[in-house]
């Protein structure tokens, strides 16, 4: 699939199908626990491939498990049946050495499970796009490093933060290359730490890191999607967009119709009903309203498409999913008819 033309013809296409962050509620229509799904390659296979059965988005998005790389480094994580795995704790701090971090190998921890399962659902998905998900460089630092940490630390040990940058994107690079290798049409890079920190200190700790990435594996087979959603992505545009990210995803934590003039009109541009507030926690009615005001405020630029703020829940109810699809439907049969 050329994903270049496949971003042109998306923009270009009167009616949009939409692009949620969709993959973890697949547990309840296989029964199963999250503790389960991150564990089994085959498993994450058969729930991609079940939701691109169930919905018609715009192409399939893999697991956005923010966990997967800072464990392979090292990390420990928490994992339970009914959320998304989280890190804990750090494994580098202000007085360690950077050379003792050690880079893993691609495969290392559950990273094989992930490249495992897009190498499997390739084959039974083929009708859209197949996205992997990648964590971002500054945001898996702030992993290893810990959150609150890393934000200080750019102040006051910049050059250890840019040891351990480097470390990430090394990695990162070979791991989005392994997507690429299994057949994967690109990724979609979670940074969403990057949101916290002013324009100067997201261009030093994070765009640049993003960019070196992007120019390592973007080509017209493999597209990367960059998703930020903290609130400082409207100040820090500038230097999200020369990442050269071929689309970019945001989260509700700002006004998608304020940024959606802001990106490039040959990128695509994607938010940001809420994942949790509405999708998780609202009514099919509710979803249904937060989806038309979006829509109504945003499709007048041909290279915005509907989507979720981030990922969402696993237990997020499906009626309400359905009715963020069925809101998309509804609204494009109203344009239509008004044209």
């Amino acid at each position: 699939m050329n994903m270049r033309q496949w971003i042109a013809a998306t923009i270009a296409a009167e009616r949009k199908k939409a692009l949620p962050v969709l993959s973890f509620p697949a547990v309840q229509l296989m029964d199963i626990t999250v503790r389960d799904l991150i564990g089994s390659s085959d498993y994450q296979a058969r729930a991609m491939r079940l939701i691109a059965e169930r919905v018609n988005s715009a192409a399939s998005v893999s697991f956005m498990d923010l966990s997967v790389e800072a464990e392979a480094f090292g990390s420990r994580i928490v994992v339970s049946d009914e959320e998304v795995p989280t890190v804990v704790g750090s494994i580098v701090g202000e007085d360690s050495v950077i050379e003792d971090l050690a880079i893993p190998s691609v495969g290392a921890g559950r990273t094989g499970l992930y490249l495992g399962a897009i190498e499997s659902v390739i084959p039974q998905i083929v009708d859209r796009p197949v996205f992997a998900g990648i964590i971002g460089p500054f945001s898996l630092a702030g992993r290893l490093m810990d959150v609150t940490e890393v934000m200080m630390l750019c102040y006051d040990e910049p050059e250890l933060v840019h040891g351990v940058l480097r470390k990430c994107t090394d990695f990162l690079v070979e791991y989005a290359r392994a997507y690429k290798d299994v057949g994967a049409h690109g990724v979609v890079m979670a940074e969403p730490l990057a949101g916290l920190l002013s324009p100067s200190l997201a261009e030093e700790f994070s765009s640049t890191y993003v960019r070196r990435i992007v120019d390592a594996v973007q080509d017209d087979a493999f597209a990367v999607i960059y998703h930020n959603c903290g609130g400082g992505v409207v100040k820090s545009i500038d230097s999200i967009i020369e990442t050269g990210a071929w689309g970019f995803h945001f989260g509700n934590a700002i006004d998608m119709a304020e940024v959606a003039p802001l990106v490039p009109a040959d990128r695509l541009v994607m938010g940001n009903v809420d994942p949790a507030g509405e999708i998780r926690n609202g009514t099919p009615e509710s979803v249904r309203a937060k989806t038309f005001e979006i829509l109504e405020r945003c499709a007048q630029y041909p290279n915005f498409i509907i989507s979720t703020g981030c990922d969402i829940p696993p237990m997020a109810p499906w009626e309400n999913i359905e009715a963020f699809f069925f809101a998309v439907e509804e609204f494009y049969d109203e344009k239509t008819t008004t044209e």
